[in-house]
């Protein structure tokens, strides 16, 4: 195989797959990689753009493994690592995570709603669909001390995040991934927020 043939979404893959190597998730225990790898067959669903699906494989390697936005741009081009940026959470070091999860999330979603490139939305998507999938699992098999799991383990809380998710995706309802994603947040939180 040549250089030629090497795709970005292989490069991503190739540094993904580095990135997490011997990680693991804490909600499912599953090799890392399986996640990243899962967000990107969802956003597979919704889009065959390479550099959205390279995205998808590497949106947690520069909060959870230590990569930087500039080997992202330098493996991948810089509109991946500009996707990847939109869903990288600004880190506040004068907090701990706990302390701090409501002002990042709340920055989180303000990138999300004025983001011009339709390549974050889907990102965005197949990300928080691949979590709630693995949320549920966890709750079909442990009940619901899931949210014990994370630094926000207030239930009402997680449930305005995923909602407000929910909301800013609403241009995407029409795809089989946003359903399912409505669907699992329903489920998970009881039915919808004006019931």
């Amino acid at each position: 195989m040549n250089s030629d043939s090497i795709t970005v979404l292989d490069r991503a893959i190739s540094l993904a797959v580095r990135a997490h190597a011997g990680t693991r998730r804490g909600v499912d225990d599953l090799p890392y990689i399986l996640h990243p790898m899962e967000a990107a067959v969802i956003a597979a669903t919704m889009t065959n753009d390479p550099e959205i699906l390279a995205a998808a494989v590497l949106h947690d390697t520069v909060e959870d493994a230590g990569v930087t936005l500039r080997e992202i741009e330098d493996v991948c081009g810089r509109r991946v690592a500009n996707l990847v940026a939109s869903e990288t959470e600004t880190r506040l070091p004068d907090m701990d995570a706990a302390q701090s999860w409501q002002a990042r999330k709340s920055e989180s979603l303000s990138r999300l709603a004025v983001a011009e490139d339709p390549g974050t939305k889907i990102m965005w998507l197949s990300d928080k669909l691949a979590n709630v999938r693995g949320y549920y699992r966890y709750r079909q098999r442990h009940g619901e001390d899931v949210w014990s799991l994370f630094h926000q383990t207030d239930k009402k809380k997680q449930e305005w995040y995923y909602r407000s998710i929910l909301d800013l995706l609403a241009d995407l309802r029409d795809t089989d991934a946003y359903r399912e994603y409505e669907r699992l947040v329903n489920t998970l939180f009881g039915g919808n927020r004006d019931e």
